[in-house]
């Protein structure tokens, strides 16, 4: 008798493990590092909500929206987190997202553009820059055109095809030379040592070594280094013409089977707790009013120009536009 009970037991403690909800999170391979926000969002919302969140990642913006594209309906996640707006309408055109439930998004953001997307909900945001050490380089170009035209500093990129910021770097281009944007690729590809698959191998193993005098990254990298480093020798340029906004966000996957929960996550990341933690860990700005940024943030001096095309006119042309990137090679 005693050891029926103990079975007894034993079943419905397991019913309970089995009865906790989980929630299936996409995002890309930085986020949920040792070192990125994943890790307390994680133990955070679980503690929260009795619930287990499960990250999966992938090593870009670009890589992730791929794999959610090969999964299609099948695909096991109830959240995708991390695309970026130079992806939005493909995501939006794929019909695998819906609506999220958050009534009057606009009153809890503090960006630079108004959000008018009822699909997806911003969690950061940052502007794409070259980062240079400032020790080393003493004379920098104020625009890209002089950057182009007049610098022979050299340049290592990301991929427009596998990365967010080589994506952001071939729309910039574009926005600013449009007609005559190969010409200038064929002029800013000269400076180029490498072209990296995703930004990791392109800043530490490539710019940091010493490679290149300069990487595609963004306005707030070296924050990172004044933060963990106390290391205030790199900077970011602002150029005259304007930087590329990039803002990223996450959506709910309409084959989700815990959408309440998935929606209740989205809510999450607009609060204080999950955007406090943004500019520490991700390195990019929160999407809402947070006082008291890192002391970091005081020596980044954020763009007075914001430049973005329109995410259904980068859906439309993007192969193009990559197909002129290559031709200039």
């Amino acid at each position: 008798m005693y050891n029926l009970f103990i079975f007894f037991l034993i079943f419905l403690f397991s019913l309970s493990i089995q009865a906790k909800e989980k929630l299936v999170i996409y995002t890309y391979d930085s986020f949920i590092s040792e070192w990125g926000p994943g890790p307390h969002i994680k133990q955070t919302f679980e503690e929260r909500n009795d619930v287990e969140i499960e990250f999966f990642g992938s090593e870009s913006a670009a890589t992730l929206l791929a794999k959610l594209l090969l999964e299609g309906k099948s695909t096991k996640a109830d959240i995708v987190l991390g695309l970026d707006m130079n992806l939005m309408q493909d995501a939006i055109d794929s019909k695998l997202f819906e609506k999220h439930s958050i009534e009057n998004i606009y009153k809890h953001l503090d960006i630079p553009i108004n959000w008018e997307n009822d699909f997806f909900v911003p969690y950061n945001y940052g502007y794409f820059a070259f980062v240079y050490n400032n020790k080393k380089i003493k004379k920098t170009p104020k625009s890209m055109a002089e950057l182009i035209n007049d610098s022979n500093l050299t340049l290592v990129i990301q991929d427009p095809r596998t990365s967010t910021p080589g994506l952001g770097l071939l729309t910039w281009i574009k926005s600013l030379y449009k007609n005559d944007a190969q010409k200038n690729w064929k002029k800013l590809n000269n400076k180029v040592v490498a072209v990296t698959k995703g930004w990791t191998d392109s800043y530490y193993n490539i710019f940091l070594s010493g490679e290149a005098d300069m990487v595609l990254s963004y306005t707030t990298s070296p924050a990172a280094h004044i933060m963990y480093e106390n290391n205030y020798d790199y900077s970011a340029l602002i150029f005259d013409e304007g930087n590329y906004l990039s803002i990223e966000y996450s959506g709910i996957l309409k084959n989700s089977q815990n959408k309440i929960l998935a929606n209740k996550f989205l809510e999450y990341t607009l609060s204080r707790d999950f955007q406090s933690v943004i500019p520490k860990t991700n390195i990019m700005y929160p999407v809402i009013k947070i006082e008291n940024l890192p002391k970091a943030y005081e020596k980044i001096i954020k763009p007075k120009k914001t430049i973005q095309l329109n995410p259904s006119l980068i859906k439309d042309e993007k192969n193009k536009w990559i197909n002129e990137w290559l031709n200039a090679s």
